[in-house]
């Protein structure tokens, strides 16, 4: 977002020994320690980080596990996620291929559960290594313990600043890849005269969307998605259906209806259509010098603010008008630091 304050301390982590150490180090100089990616899921506030930041760039990938229907790699935490995607669709493997371009490192994804267009990191993930800060020592946590949830995982909540990531490992399938069940890309396949599904054909289609409805974040200040499609209850979709009977149809332009209906009977509806809804598409404000990317709605940009806090007020409008119309609290999906 170019906004926030500065770190006090900053060093990088190249071998998962460095982690130990810098943990050490932080833990003798009194000081917190938050270990990142890339940064791009993160606004910093104003007042900066008064404690140790650590840059994770440990590399490595390698093949552990194979049989006729899998290959499992071990992949070091500061890899960049797309870099192996890229690599594993080159392999002809499936199962994480419609993440491409999705921004940050491979250690960060399992904190998010990253995920899009019908597949997320929980879905291949079997296993990571990580430094227990309470334990003080390395540990290897199964899919099990890694408690994932939509858009979330234990390393994101109850267990946030316990766990240093080291590397992780994803088994990843030697079939064709199945069809996404979502109309962008069945469009971009009908549109393009492409009739074959497979892991390339699904990178391109998601490259081509993502790069059509999505800032470059490198070019352009934003966190990508600013909030999570909140996920109501039948009943509470039904009492928002019966006041916005629009909910149930596409929008001019749009491939599907905004909303999607769960296998244990809740509805996940689309954020974007809530906040497009309440009058705030494309949305400049003069005021705080935010304003929403003009072709998605969930994507917050920085035009000119200069305080995290011109961010949060921009937010708070949004919420507001939303929860008040539709009765839903949008929840953000980038980490506030400290």
């Amino acid at each position: 977002m170019r906004l926030g304050g500065e770190a006090l301390y900053v060093t990088e982590a190249k071998t998962k020994q460095d982690l130990a150490k810098a943990e050490l180090w932080a833990e003798a100089h009194s000081v917190p320690i938050r270990v990142i990616g890339t940064g791009s899921n993160i606004v910093w506030r104003d007042e900066g980080y008064k404690g140790l930041l650590v840059i994770n760039k440990i590399s490595g990938f390698e093949l552990i596990r194979e049989d006729e229907q899998t290959a499992t790699y071990k992949i070091g935490a500061g890899e960049n996620w797309d870099v192996i995607v890229d690599q594993t669709v080159g392999l002809n493997l499936s199962g994480i291929e419609s993440l491409s371009l999705i921004p940050g490192t491979i250690g960060a994804a399992p904190v998010q559960n990253i995920g899009a267009y019908g597949q997320d990191v929980s879905q291949t993930l079997v296993e990571l290594e990580a430094y227990d800060r309470m334990e003080k020592s390395f540990v290897t946590l199964s899919h099990e313990q890694c408690a994932f949830g939509y858009r979330t995982s234990r390393f994101k909540t109850t267990d946030s600043e316990r766990f240093l990531i080291a590397n992780v490992s994803l088994q990843l399938s030697k079939s064709f890849a199945h069809k996404p069940n979502y109309a962008d890309i069945e469009a971009y396949f009908t549109d393009n005269d492409i009739a074959e599904y497979t892991p390339a054909s699904i990178r391109r289609a998601v490259i081509a969307i993502r790069k059509k409805k999505l800032p470059d974040p490198t070019k352009t200040p934003n966190c990508g998605s600013f909030f999570r499609n909140p996920i109501v209850t039948e009943a509470e979709f039904h009492k928002i259906v019966k006041k916005y009977p629009q909910i149930k149809k596409p929008r001019k332009g749009w491939t599907q209806a905004a909303y999607w209906e769960l296998p244990n009977g809740d509805v996940k509806i689309g954020a974007g259509w809530l906040i497009e809804e309440a009058g705030f598409s494309g949305y400049k404000d003069t005021a705080t010098g935010m304003q929403l990317w003009p072709s998605q709605n969930l994507v917050f940009i920085n035009a000119r603010a200069k305080k995290t806090q011109d961010l949060f007020d921009f937010e708070q409008k949004i919420t507001a008008k939303v929860f008040d119309m539709f009765g839903v609290n949008l929840e953000r999906e980038p980490e506030i630091l400290p």
